[in-house]
């Protein structure tokens, strides 16, 4: 049994002898194209920081797109992921300032923080995986469940209102989002080494390959001896995993959270999987395409911030035209390619 998707055909071009991949290179292409035309919108596009605004507003969507990639390449879908945010969010914020008291407003409170949303993330994730797999319940439905459950713990949680961090603890926490390492924001370097390990764990080794498989053909994966329940619920919580970590590097930012937190970041977290080149139907994943599939999303937005030509609040409709889009070229690519 092949553990890969089908050989992918490289596109010519022409005038010249190299053959470009454009399955493989299209989302760096564009990537480049919109650079270029937010540079001719507005000069400013190119400014430092603006650049780096971008770019650390890109890692929250950056690093749970990853865990989706995950999630998708092995045949699943998690639409749960911005609630789940909220809610770890919410409890965060409840459990830091509870032991404030306890351990006053130190790193200690914060760790505390730190270690319930990975635990939080992990066990979200994998609830979504086994009632997915054992209970033998289309993942759309079950994620659309958990999305609703998620939303209104956190909206009971805070009373319907919001739920505010104490502001001595959101001072010791603050470098998480507003500091930089070498110039570059902690944020993108937490983005960047969740890419590196993510592309390691997807393509080096088996766990990665067992995905590839199991979104190809889930049957013959199983008449391979591929423990299929296992490996994606592992996936459903590795998914857990990457939205705890963007909630750690989010809550410094605003200090809070409700019931609106982190409202429509599965779109965008998806929008960014398909753009990179993952196949929605699974089998195929690009860990590095993900990448930059979430920050053209960041960047559409950027543009829109600098443009008066099209209203910001239509950053929503913009992705969903791209997701329905993306999915359009990528179906009629893979029918050209053939099997």
């Amino acid at each position: 049994m092949s553990n890969v998707a089908p050989e992918r055909k490289a596109v010519k071009v022409k005038g010249g002898g190299m053959a470009i991949d454009l399955k493989t290179w299209g989302p760096f292409i564009a990537l480049v194209v919109l650079a270029i035309l937010g540079v001719l919108i507005n000069p400013a596009f190119l400014g430092l920081d603006n650049l780096s605004n971008m770019l650390t507003r890109s890692a929250f969507i950056g690093i749970i797109a990853i865990g989706a990639t995950f999630v998708i390449t092995a045949g699943g879908l998690d639409l749960s992921v911005g609630s789940m945010a909220a809610f770890i969010a919410g409890v965060m914020i409840i459990i830091m300032n509870g032991l404030v008291e306890q351990f006053g407003a130190g790193l200690t409170t914060v760790l505390f923080g730190v270690g319930a949303s990975l635990i939080l993330g992990m066990g979200a994730g994998f609830i979504n995986g086994v009632v997915t797999t054992k209970g033998k319940i289309e993942a759309f439905i079950v994620t659309l469940g958990t999305m609703g459950i998620y939303r209104s713990l956190v909206t009971y949680l805070a009373d319907g209102g919001t739920l505010t961090l104490d502001w001595n603890v959101r001072d010791i926490y603050r470098p998480v989002y507003y500091d930089s390492l070498l110039g570059i924001p902690i944020p993108v370097w937490v983005f960047l080494v969740v890419a590196i390990i993510g592309y390691v764990l997807l393509n080096f080794t088996r766990f990665g390959r067992y995905c590839f498989a199991i979104g190809s053909n889930e049957k013959v994966a199983e008449y391979s001896a591929i423990h299929v329940d296992r490996v994606k619920t592992l996936t459903y919580v590795l998914q857990g995993v990457c939205v705890a970590l963007a909630t750690i590097i989010y809550v410094p930012r605003l200090g809070s959270a409700s019931g609106a937190t982190g409202v429509l970041w599965e779109l965008e977290a998806i929008a960014a999987v398909i753009i990179g080149g993952t196949v929605l139907k699974g089998g195929h994943g690009r860990i590095w395409g993900t990448v930059v599939g979430a920050i053209m999303l960041t960047m559409i937005g950027n543009i829109l911030n600098l443009t008066d030509a099209i209203s910001n609040y239509l950053n929503g409709t913009v992705q969903g035209i791209i997701i329905i889009v993306a999915v359009y070229l990528q179906r009629a690519s893979w029918r050209k390619a053939g099997p």
